[in-house]
């Protein structure tokens, strides 16, 4: 049920000497920001203070634009103010309700009479948001080159940020003072005078994706991703950004607990969402190709139709949703010749005996579509292929953009951007649910487009094995606060025996032992499947390491339909701690960095008054990410919300916990 307070108040000037009051506070009262215009310069500035202490200084805004100048000689015509408290729902996510609380402030300026623009700012009691919305009536269209919005930072602290490299989506998670960081992608996170913080954006539609640059000892700049000929975007002379985002918390985990991201994005355009659900799956390995490799492409395809069959046969044994298969030929096109039909499945891929085959056991395919080199001519039979796959009954899409963009375009700019929406809009018409690999990171825009369900951009288990155990416990605080990413984790091979002589690792002789491997235990892959949030839940492994494993009993009894969760404890880069409920069912995952500790934990996030059978996947005593990582101990346990637990987990270890109700 939704419920609104809404209250209004305009302030006019009408004398150069009366000034409107243009500041704004959190409902909590804990957050405020000032807006001024400068009576000279006309440049605008903004302030932040948590408490009573300032977060961020003088900070300019503005956009740079060929045609107009979008970021002076403004003047405040007034503002307007708002209160908004509402819950809503989503179909799906890591809490199905969520409350959007939060005071707005509009404050009306204009330069002249040739650009008007309204500062949107919305401030809630775990951060805030702010966008431009520009009308440049003698332009029927702008080309952006550049944004000014600043974070002047009052005081020095820490960061947890990946490189702002446009050409990279899997880098690993750094920790450094905020005075030595020169660049950093989105959500950058930090921590000033004990409050944490996140920098990110939302609502991220027909706009380059930014990231921040150093701009002074103290201050980051917005630098947004260029089109090839060094400009940013190409908008109507009426137009709107997305929103730039600060979330806030006094703990670390308050982070991952916000919702601002989803907040600041328009409800669902999807009228019935019936056909949208999470989903556990597995996927068929695909073998990566060398030069030493001399067999064809059709002899490398690693989803032969025998092979897959198999795999969903022990979906159906294991309660598992749906089977990930195979790549189309677009991920091969790489000349020319062989673009024409760039969402084709190779010759030797039965799919329509798969397709029906799928059906008769109750499973669901997900089709993987290569989208890197020949995005053009995937745009152009887009459609097509949505049609093939739904004729067969296929409802669910993986897009694969590891590659390169037409004409040198980056990923991350305004054309891959609107590639990225043009390929959900396209699926939802289909009512096909997307996961997409490699992509423009995620703004919240599930809240929009529920079918757009998950992200693999962040450096996960099945694609970049070398990250250290930290860098899986900074990933809650960093990339993963922009939402869902698909990490691939649950490998049990973890120093991955089994492959050492595949052609996939051919091209790691380059790399330590520590990267042909996967650097954390057993106990702490399982953890990974509650900690890492995804409504497409892997088991990335091969099907054979799963084969009679007793602690593959979690995945069968695990539930990605979350209704709520909560991040219980951690800190960035150290341990982290989550717990989710699916119905009647809770699930508690906890791992560390390469340092053991033990967690004590009161159980009364449980329903009161319920025996719960606690399935324990821990590490064994002797456990270690580095010397003994797969010793697992499995045991059962009965509890109530009125027990406690402690958690020991060894060095790059975790535990994981399925409470189901007797």
């Amino acid at each position: 049920m939704m419920q609104k307070l809404l209250w209004a108040a305009f302030v006019c000037c009408t004398t150069l000497a009366c000034t409107p009051k243009t500041e704004v506070s959190s409902p909590d009262g804990s957050i405020r920001l000032k807006f001024a215009a400068d009576r000279k310069s006309g440049e605008m500035r903004y302030t932040v203070s948590v408490g009573d202490r300032p977060l961020f200084g003088p900070s300019l805004l503005g956009l740079e634009a060929a045609e107009a100048d979008l970021a002076h000689d403004f003047r405040v015509d007034g503002a307007e103010y708002a209160s908004v408290d509402e819950e809503w729902t989503q179909p799906w996510g890591e809490n199905k309700r969520n409350r959007s609380r939060y005071n707005e402030m509009t404050v009306a300026l204009h330069r002249g009479g040739e650009v008007r623009l309204t500062m949107r700012f919305r401030l809630f009691d775990d951060g805030l948001g702010f966008r431009y919305e520009y009308e440049v009536p003698a332009c029927d269209s702008l080309v952006v080159t550049g944004e000014l919005t600043e974070f002047r930072f009052a005081a020095d602290g820490d960061t947890w940020t990946v490189p702002a490299d446009s050409g990279v989506c899997e880098p690993l998670c750094r920790a450094m003072p905020l005075r030595d960081l020169g660049d950093a992608d989105t959500p950058a996170t930090f921590r000033v005078a004990g409050l944490y913080g996140s920098i990110h954006e939302a609502a991220l539609y027909d706009y380059p994706e930014m990231t921040l640059r150093r701009c002074d000892s103290l201050a980051f700049r917005c630098d947004l991703a260029p089109l090839p000929d060094g400009t940013k975007a190409r908008v109507a002379g009426r137009f709107v950004t997305p929103w730039r985002t600060v979330q806030l918390a006094s703990e670390a985990v308050g982070l991952i607990n916000s919702s601002l991201i989803l907040n600041l994005n328009e409800p669902s355009k999807i009228g019935d969402t019936e056909w949208i659900r999470p989903m556990k799956c597995i996927g068929v390995r695909w073998p990566t190709p060398s030069e030493a490799d001399s067999r064809t492409a059709e002899e490398r395809y690693d989803a032969a139709t025998e092979q897959v069959k198999r795999y969903l046969e022990f979906a159906a044994d294991n309660r598992i949703d749906a089977v990930l298969i195979g790549r189309s030929e677009g991920r091969e096109a790489r000349d020319s010749a062989r673009r024409s039909d760039c969402c084709g499945p190779y010759r030797d891929f039965d799919i329509a005996a798969i397709a029906g085959y799928a059906r008769d056991l109750g499973i669901e395919l997900i089709g993987c579509r290569g989208t890197d080199d020949c995005v053009s001519g995937c745009g152009r039979q887009l459609d097509s292929a949505l049609m093939r796959y739904a004729g067969l009954g296929m409802h669910n899409l993986m897009t694969d953009f590891s590659g390169t963009l037409p004409d040198g375009c980056s990923r991350r700019s305004q054309y891959g951007v609107r590639h990225c929406r043009r390929v959900v809009e396209a699926a939802a018409r289909h009512c096909m649910t997307v996961d997409m690999r490699e992509p423009v990171k995620d703004c919240g825009i599930r809240r929009t487009w529920p079918n757009m369900m998950t992200r693999s951009y962040g450096c996960g288990d099945a694609r970049c094995a070398g990250g250290p155990p930290s860098h899986g416990v900074m990933l809650p605080f960093t990339r993963l606060l922009a939402g869902p990413m698909g990490c691939a984790s649950g490998t049990f091979d973890i120093l991955s025996e089994c492959a050492r002589d595949s052609v996939r690792f051919g091209l790691r002789d380059c790399m330590e032992e520590a990267g042909m491997r996967v650097n954390s235990t057993l106990a702490g892959q399982i953890a990974d499947w509650v900690i890492l949030y995804s409504p497409l839940q892997m088991a990335s492994d091969r099907i054979e390491h799963y084969e009679g494993h007793p602690a593959f009993r979690f995945f069968r009894d695990f539930d990605p339909d979350c209704d709520w969760s909560r991040a219980l404890a951690g800190e960035p880069g150290e341990y982290v701690v989550v717990v989710r409920r699916a119905g009647d069912r809770f699930y508690f995952g906890a791992a560390t960095n390469e340092r053991p500790r033990t967690l004590h934990f009161e159980l009364d996030f449980l329903e009161p008054e319920v025996t719960y059978e606690a399935a324990i996947y821990a590490d064994a005593p002797d456990a270690d990410w580095r010397t003994d990582p797969t010793a697992c101990d499995v045991s059962v346990r009965y509890v109530t919300s009125a027990d406690a637990i402690d958690v020991v987990l060894a060095p790059g270890g975790g535990q994981a916990i399925s409470f189901l109700p007797l």
